[in-house]
């Protein structure tokens, strides 16, 4: 049986991808947003508000927290470009997922990754496919790992594709 938590599987964290991987998940950032609104297209309030697994969150905190995340990854690729090795600042996922801003409609942060996923896009486009910014460290001092920004591009095109599937995953076990 498939790992619920886990539908496509770990997370990578590569710290040198090639350039074929690069335009890979260069194309899933550009995708996510269409992708995540389709996967929660014509649900009702009660099936926004059910837990993609048991002791899971609701597909509505993970429309919220895709938000939240990938706000996280815009301003650590940000930092990791402009400084050298940043130590980014984590947060409480968990407790984030609580707050009251999380019982919106997802119409909001659907809005909000569709645009920041066009500066996201345009950022990581921008690179040279050969240039030395790839390779810029940034350190998560929770993790006590240094990652570049390829790790970074290969951790949030899986990460908007892992949260799409325990949607979806949901839609199709429960029909």
């Amino acid at each position: 049986m498939t790992d619920l938590r886990y539908p496509i599987g770990p997370m990578p964290t590569p710290l040198t991808l090639t350039a074929e991987e690069r335009g890979a998940a260069t194309a899933q950032i550009a995708e996510l947003p269409g992708l995540l609104s389709a996967a929660v297209e014509g649900l009702t309030e009660a099936q926004l508000n059910s837990p993609y697994r048991e002791g899971g969150w609701t597909v509505r905190q993970v429309v919220h927290h895709v938000a939240e995340s990938h706000m996280n990854a815009f301003i650590r690729l940000k930092l990791a470009l402009t400084e050298d090795n940043p130590v980014i600042k984590p947060y409480e996922e968990a407790l984030w997922a609580e707050l009251p801003d999380t019982q919106l409609s997802p119409e909001v942060s659907l809005t909000l990754i569709s645009s920041l996923h066009v500066r996201l896009g345009l950022l990581f486009g921008a690179l040279d496919q050969g240039g030395p910014e790839w390779g810029r460290l940034w350190t998560h001092p929770a993790q006590e790992r240094t990652y570049t920004v390829d790790t970074l591009l290969a951790m949030y095109a899986w990460h908007g594709r892992h949260h799409v599937a325990h949607i979806t995953g949901l839609r199709e076990s429960q029909g």
